[in-house]
C-alpha cells in the first residue's frame, strides 16, 4: 500500500506494513525520518544500528524535538537514542525510557530485501505534497 516512494495515496486502513524501500538504501544511514500522511505528530524515525532495523515515533514524548538528530549509544547491552535537547534516552528496542517516558515504537520486518514498518498511515522517505483543502 503505502511506500517509501512518495506515493499520494494516504488512505489510512488501519495499522498494516507500510513498504519503506530497498534494505540496501537504507541501512546506509544510521536514521531516517519517514512522514507520515497523517502529519507532523505521526511521524516516524527509521533507525539501522548493529545490522538491525528499529523505527519509533519521531518526536520525543518529552518535548517534541527531533529524535533523528539525537545520538545513539550502547550501554549494557541496551541500544538508545537520546533526545538532543534534554537528554532523555529511550530504548530503541521497547521505548522505555530511564526517567517515566514512553516513546511509540513499532514492528519492523525485512522480506525480500525490502524495510517494512507496521503502522497506521501511510509513510514516505519524501514529504506529502500539502493539502490544498487546508
Amino acid at each position: 500500500m503505502a511506500s517509501g516512494s512518495g506515493d499520494d495515496e494516504r488512505n489510512t486502513e488501519g495499522v498494516s506494513w507500510r513498504l519503506i524501500g530497498p534494505a540496501t538504501g537504507l541501512s546506509n544511514k544510521r536514521c531516517r525520518l519517514m512522514y507520515s500522511s497523517l502529519g507532523h505528530s505521526s511521524d516516524v524515525c527509521l533507525f539501522y544500528v548493529k545490522g538491525e532495523f528499529f523505527a519509533m515515533d519521531a518526536r520525543c514524548a518529552h518535548s517534541g524535538r527531533p529524535l533523528c538528530e539525537g545520538d545513539i549509544e550502547e550501554a549494557d547491552g541496551v541500544l538508545q537514542v537520546f533526545c538532543p535537547w534534554h537528554d532523555y534516552d529511550f530504548d530503541l528496542r521497547t521505548g522505555k525510557s530511564g526517567t517515566s517516558l514512553q516513546q511509540k515504537v513499532y514492528e519492523v520486518k525485512l522480506e525480500d530485501g525490502n524495510v517494512y514498518v507496521k503502522h497506521g498511515s501511510c509513510l514516505s522517505l519524501q514529504p506529502f505534497p500539502a493539502d490544498p483543502k487546508s
